[in-house]
């Protein structure tokens, strides 16, 4: 369960961190972009393969009115390797400079917050490389040997985050989205996603964690190794996003997808799946 130290940042990365983007997050069974073949002598080459269809874009950012009606500002973006300045700016008239410096790794932003996202629905990550600090202390345990459960006060590891994600402005928060957007949609695409729009993924993403289940009652854990997993081997195999909402808590989790469904209603018009 050390995860549970480690993509916490999400809660406040769709709500907080849209503002931004930045630096690549190499998560397992991530799909890797291709690499470019060597040339090989004329009379060998293969035939060109026609050119890709481009994707249908589901969620245009043009379609967020009132996110783009609030990103108002009209100056040229920098360029996406010399961005973080820029991002760190915006982020930090978002919550504040000292929650800034209290909360964030303020390197290579977009990528990162790219990264990450692509990631969410996927069952493991690599956490060496992440925007936001983890919740401070260890995961915390009730019970024993074969009826460890997650501990009560294990919920209270996210107070600081929530407080901090609930008190910022969601319509500043979008319409910064979508000021940076050409930043976000470019790193998707260098990402590995040449014909891909990052909105669409991340409403994907944003959607999938409004599915999980809401769990009332303690969640069982075993300890096969090392680190803790979830009892229930259907919980067990869920993504890593939709298992850090299952340990935070029932209620810390519902706080977090009515900030997930306030920004997701900022950036697309069309209302998610029932």
């Amino acid at each position: 369960m050390d995860e549970d130290r480690t993509i916490w940042w999400w809660v406040l990365g769709a709500f907080l961190l849209v503002a931004a983007g930045a630096a690549w997050i190499w998560w397992q069974g991530r799909t890797p972009s291709q690499p470019t073949a060597a040339q090989a002598p004329a009379a060998e080459q293969p035939a060109a393969e026609p050119p890709k269809a481009e994707a249908k874009i589901q969620h245009p950012i043009e379609a967020a009115p009132a996110a783009l009606a609030a990103a108002g500002e009209t100056a040229p973006l920098p360029a996406l390797a010399e961005s973080d300045s820029a991002l760190r700016t915006a982020i930090g008239s978002l919550i504040g400079e000292q929650a800034l410096v209290e909360f964030f790794h303020m390197t290579g932003i977009a990528a990162r917050f790219v990264a990450t996202v692509d990631n969410l629905s996927r069952g493991k990550v690599t956490t060496k490389i992440l925007p936001v600090r983890a919740p401070g202390g260890a995961f915390l345990v009730d019970g024993s040997a074969e009826e460890r459960v997650i501990g009560a006060a294990n919920a209270d590891r996210y107070a600081a985050h929530l407080r901090l994600a609930e008190a910022a402005d969601g319509r500043r928060a979008a319409a910064l989205y979508v000021r940076f957007y050409p930043l976000l949609q470019q790193a998707y695409r260098e990402l590995g996603y040449p014909q891909g729009n990052f909105n669409d993924r991340l409403v994907e993403v944003i959607d999938h964690l409004l599915a999980t289940p809401a769990i009332d009652g303690p969640i069982r854990l075993v300890q096969p190794k090392v680190l803790y997993e979830f009892a229930d081997p259907a919980l067990e195999a869920r993504s890593a996003g939709q298992k850090l909402l299952l340990r935070m808590g029932a209620a810390n989790a519902a706080r977090v997808k009515g900030k997930l469904l306030e920004f997701r209603r900022q950036i697309t018009t069309a209302p998610p799946p029932r």
